[in-house]
């Protein structure tokens, strides 16, 4: 079965940082976009960044984490990480993992888009 496991998040003071991985298991994604988005208690899921398993690799990120986030990816682990630096109390939420086995031509930043979703794993920013 197809297998989006997070990994990495926590408690992490204003201005710390944070690595989170996204294993990913079952089928091959080399033709895949893989992203992250997060969701906190009364919000909609958003998009955080993505980024085309490919060759070229292109990467897509939201502006509100645009200069301290950066995706990345191990081809030789299945694995996507995502390095958070600066980290501030409002990117307080459940991060998930997924995966868009049918791209477009550039990554997505629509949640209906992805076709599977790890479970998440929770990042808590203290101010």
């Amino acid at each position: 079965q197809v297998q989006l496991v997070e990994s990495g998040g926590g408690l992490v003071q204003a201005g710390g940082s944070l690595r989170l991985s996204c294993a990913a298991s079952g089928r091959s994604f080399s033709r895949s976009v893989l992203g992250w988005f997060r969701q906190s208690p009364g919000k909609e899921r958003e998009f955080v960044a993505a980024l085309a398993w490919s060759a070229i690799g292109r990467t897509g990120y939201a502006d509100s984490v645009k200069g301290r986030f950066t995706i990345s990816r191990d081809n030789a682990k299945n694995t996507l990480y995502l390095q958070m630096n600066s980290l501030k109390p409002e990117d307080t939420a459940v991060y998930y993992c997924a995966a868009d086995i049918n791209p477009g031509d550039y990554p997505s930043g629509t949640p209906a888009t992805y076709d599977y979703w790890g479970q998440g794993t929770q990042v808590t920013v203290s101010s």
